[in-house]
């Protein structure tokens, strides 16, 4: 049965299927789409010059990234296959190394998020990503390039489109702390200690849960890194730090002002035998990512990378209450939508 929400939510998150005229001529999309369109600019050129090589990435495939936070995947009938749409091209990106030692991709995601995400105003059930991965990178190099890249951005937008920012109503004073500082970083036992202190308790085993980001990111007066996540509790494809077991070497950036993550990565673990024996622990068969596993017995390169998310990222330089307002056509967890 399709979840249909109460009108207040409706109209408060999401836009109504008569709606969809009403949205897509408004000013406000019309300066939101501006922003997004000129940050995918600014983002080709960025890496393009930056040695990165544009790649298009898959829509289906044999199998995706499991590590998706109780989303489901969707399945297609591929020729009598049983395939599935994208809810990450993790493991195209690291195939992608193969020919070319810096890639990027604009990446769309399907994920059908639990219905309880309707009322975060961060989650969307068909969404893009700025992925990005390097050969031969530690987590220090990639959250560089990624610090580079989003103050790039940023930089751009309130430089070149002052007028569209009017029209949203975003002060670019909001992002003074971002240009004029280095991003923080704190681990993610770190991040625990901070929001027990804000009366935010969780298991130290999981990843921070979508209220405790939206706690913690209320505080934050920059974009900060959170790092070194338990194993267990992100993909296979996250490397374990082999100085401190159980913890791996990868990375969330959270927005300040209350938005939330932006932008997960990591360096990816290349091992044959150690992605075997992690696919085994999530209780997967390894035999199902036989392609994957093909390539990395004859070998990949090492390398970090991530993935920002688009919509959200937009939905914090424009300023919005919630993330639909970031899209065109926008797919809202539970929602029929044209």
């Amino acid at each position: 049965m399709t979840r249909v929400p109460d009108s207040t939510l409706l109209e408060q998150s999401h836009p109504s299927p008569g709606n969809v005229r009403h949205h897509l001529t408004s000013d406000t999309t019309r300066a939101v789409l501006g922003v997004q369109r000129h940050m995918l600019a600014v983002t080709r050129q960025h890496l393009t010059e930056a040695g990165f090589v544009e790649m298009l990435p898959p829509v289906i495939g044999p199998v995706t990234d499991p590590g998706t936070r109780g989303s489901k995947q969707v399945d297609v009938d591929f020729y009598g296959h049983r395939y599935k749409l994208m809810t990450s091209a993790i493991l195209y990106k690291q195939a992608s190394l193969l020919a070319y030692d810096k890639i990027f991709y604009i990446a769309p995601n399907v994920r059908l998020e639990p219905l309880e995400t309707t009322d975060t105003r961060r989650h969307l059930a068909e969404f893009h990503q700025i992925d990005v991965e390097m050969a031969g990178a530690s987590r220090e190099q990639i959250t560089g390039v990624l610090e580079q890249l989003v103050r790039q951005i940023v930089i751009r937008v309130v430089t070149d489109l002052p007028a569209e920012l009017e029209t949203l109503g975003r002060d670019p004073a909001a992002f003074q702390s971002l240009l004029n500082r280095g991003f923080g970083t704190m681990t993610h036992a770190q991040a625990l200690e901070t929001l027990s202190e804000l009366g935010h308790e969780q298991n130290i085993e999981t990843e921070i849960e979508w209220a405790g980001e939206a706690l913690l990111s209320s505080h934050l007066d920059r974009p900060v890194f959170v790092t070194d996540y338990p194993k267990g509790s992100r993909g296979f494809y996250d490397r374990e730090s082999q100085t401190e077991p159980g913890v791996l070497r990868n990375f969330d950036l959270l927005a300040p002002e209350g938005y939330g993550e932006l932008c997960s990565g990591s360096e990816r673990e290349y091992d044959y035998s150690r992605i075997v024996s992690r696919i085994r622990e999530t209780g997967e068969n390894p035999a199902k990512y036989g392609w994957y596993l093909d390539m990395l017995r004859e070998g990949v390169p090492a390398s970090a990378g991530f993935g920002i998310g688009l919509e959200r990222f937009t939905r914090y330089l424009a300023g919005l209450d919630s993330v639909w307002r970031a899209c065109a056509f926008p797919k809202l967890p539970g929602v029929v939508s044209p």
